[in-house]
């Protein structure tokens, strides 16, 4: 009989996902969630063929070149893979994998959310309720946005941005949006294309980031971006934080330049900027765009038939190295 090549799943996963990787693998499982550090990863891989990974994990240059030889492919359980070195990866000869596709639904449900959120001061109702500081219902109690034919601007129309447009079209939103390519027509719908992504803010009453995090993308929204958006704007973000500029955005919506923020995301997280804490005019969320049952099942079944087929001498579905 021919051994089960051997993996090392970093975090706990849904059920479903570690069954099957315990049937089809010699699986070293974590069954605290405990975050490894770099160096207690690279020594639990020993021995290993593979690495299930996610993306609190970094893939550095260094951490890449200390895997143990016998490591050949990762795949990480998310999209994005700014959190891995590709080009190390590839000198090295590694082959790494995401699983596309499977989150986008599931992230724009929750990018309508916090823009809903956001606009109708859901935190604020929450907050009066269970603190027991509502007194009944009055004329001019938190007022808030109307989301109902407003201008939605769309920063990276992909798979999830025109899943958000979508959604959008139930609520009578005129969409814009800008991508690094113009859409065919048929694809389009209807959406108001922005060749330079700085024409389009002038015309979003509500911007919603959904671009993958690049370098030509980190800190994109900054306080000379955000004083192109519309006066009482409203801004949300479930693609990755290091896409905003917090320090501009905080001062924004302690200013009421800005109404408003949804945030799923945020850079450093979990150690988020301390200034959203406080601020009564953000939804805030802990990074939970992908986070049903469905929709984890098939990322970590994503990984696993990524690996199957590289060890049954297959090329990847969905290989990004």
């Amino acid at each position: 009989m021919t051994a089960k090549p051997s993996l090392l799943v970093t975090r706990k996963l849904p059920d479903a996902v570690l069954e099957r990787a315990a049937r089809d693998y010699e699986a070293r499982l974590n069954a605290e969630d405990k975050l490894y550090g770099p160096d207690e990863m690279i020594e639990r891989a020993q021995g290993c063929d593979a690495i299930l990974t996610c993306s609190p994990e970094k893939f550095t240059a260094e951490v890449i070149a200390r895997l143990p030889a016998s490591v050949r492919a990762v795949a990480t359980f998310s999209v994005g893979t700014e959190h891995m070195d590709l080009e190390a990866a590839r000198a090295r000869g590694l082959v790494v994998t995401n699983p596309p596709d499977v989150l986008t639904d599931s992230t724009a449900d929750i990018t309508l959310l916090v823009l809903l959120g956001a606009a109708r001061r859901a935190y604020e109702g929450q907050r009066m309720v269970r603190e027991d500081k509502w007194f009944g219902w009055t004329p001019t109690q938190l007022l808030g946005v109307q989301v109902s034919g407003k201008r939605l601007g769309i920063l990276g129309m992909g798979r999830i941005g025109l899943a958000v447009a979508k959604r959008a079209r139930g609520f009578d939103m005129e969409i814009h949006y800008h991508n690094r390519n113009r859409l065919a027509p048929e694809i389009e719908s209807g959406a108001r294309y922005h060749a330079q992504a700085e024409a389009m803010l002038g015309h979003c009453d509500f911007l919603s980031i959904n671009c993958p995090a690049t370098p030509e993308t980190h800190h994109f929204l900054d306080a000379r971006r955000i004083a192109l958006l519309p006066e009482r704007a409203i801004v949300t973000n479930t693609a990755r934080g290091a896409i905003v500029d917090d320090g501009a955005l905080i001062a924004a919506l302690k200013s009421g330049r800005l109404a408003a923020a949804g945030l799923d995301v945020f850079e450093g997280e979990p150690d988020i900027h301390p200034g959203y804490r406080d601020l009564p005019n953000v939804f805030i969320l802990p990074h939970m765009g992908s986070a049903t049952l469905e929709t984890r099942n098939a990322m970590g079944f994503k990984c696993l038939d990524n690996l199957d087929a590289h060890f049954a001498g297959a090329e990847p579905p969905d290989r990004v190295a």
